[in-house]
């Protein structure tokens, strides 16, 4: 289980300079005349059972925690701000599980399961195949539309568990319902990060692109083995029920879509004339967004050697430095 709980702070949340840090600041900094009665904020009404009521801010958090367990994005991204929710959207698919990840604090996909303690407040237990947390909501403290929700996530990989960490999560209602607002001090804002994470993922980024122009290559090879001829494009490699040269079989639907983990991949046939020189074909790979999800254009020539080089987003060409 991971324990970096340091590393989660730095990765996913910054001080808030967003609208979000300043209704929470105008919530509470609001304070009542010295001379007036103080009287606590009511709590958030619970159902018969003692579990919370289904619009509570509890319960929001609980089946937000449940989603980051089970690595589910739809479900995940109802607990998100409007602001940070479009922002979740344009993230990477490993981003985005990134992101879940430090909710729960465990690296696999989890399987929650959710009851109540004898005071009716959730538990949430994350199950992966690689180790389990525990994790115990507190009390709500409630200012109008901001809910402070303290909770402990235990590591219960092993027999007696680890040292718990207390965390302090913020909710905000928004459009009635409650949304993540912070975890700890610390606000979350993912329009803030974007830029950031997507800076700490382009080096994996590009060399994933240049192992799926590989594997787009071997998919390319096996299909003129098999069929004598090259694919018109790459959506011939792609899976059906019974296999054929319109779908062979050797390629997964994300290449097949020509974009995967932040490239844009482009296949080109050339060389081929009517007095039989044989097909050849081109490969090229190309950030989707230059300087966020990638600076290096690949490229794959007709001779089958792969080159690489910074073309602000266009494609490259075979003079560019030759790559293994």
């Amino acid at each position: 289980m991971t324990r970096k709980y340091f590393l989660l702070v730095v990765l996913a949340f910054v001080l808030a300079l967003s609208t979000s840090f300043q209704a929470l600041g105008q919530e509470t900094s609001s304070r009542p005349d010295s001379s007036a009665p103080v009287t606590p904020a009511a709590a958030p009404p619970s159902s018969p059972t003692g579990a919370p009521a289904p619009d509570a801010p509890s319960a929001a958090l609980r089946d937000l925690l449940a989603a980051a367990c089970a690595h589910d994005e739809p479900s995940f991204e109802k607990f998100l701000t409007a602001r940070n929710a479009q922002s979740f959207s344009q993230l990477t698919p490993a981003a985005r599980t990134e992101l879940m990840k430090r909710f729960v604090l465990l690296d696999g996909v989890g399987k929650p399961t959710i009851s109540s303690n004898p005071s009716g407040r959730p538990d949430i237990r994350c199950t992966t195949p690689d180790g389990a947390a525990d994790i115990q909501l507190g009390g709500v403290e409630l200012h109008d539309n901001v809910a402070l929700l303290p909770l402990d996530i235990r590591d219960v990989s092993e027999l007696g568990g680890g040292d718990p960490h207390h965390i302090l999560m913020g909710m905000v209602r928004e459009n009635s319902s409650w949304k993540i607002l912070s975890l700890g001090m610390l606000f979350l804002d993912l329009p803030s990060l974007e830029v950031e994470w997507d800076q700490a993922s382009i080096g994996s980024n590009e060399r994933n692109a240049l192992n799926d122009l590989k594997t787009i290559t071997r998919a390319i090879e096996n299909y003129r083995l098999t069929y004598s001829r090259l694919p018109e494009s790459l959506a011939k490699l792609g899976h059906a029920s019974k296999t054929s040269a319109e779908a062979a079989g050797l390629l997964d639907a994300d290449l097949i879509s020509g974009k995967s983990n932040g490239y844009l991949f482009r296949m080109v046939i050339a060389g081929a004339n009517e007095i039989g020189a044989p097909a050849q074909y081109e490969l090229s790979a190309t950030p989707a967004i230059y300087g966020r999800t990638g600076k290096l254009s690949f490229y794959r020539d007709t001779k089958g050697t792969l080159h690489a080089a910074d073309h602000q987003g266009g494609v490259g060409h075979s003079i560019d430095l030759v790559v293994e």
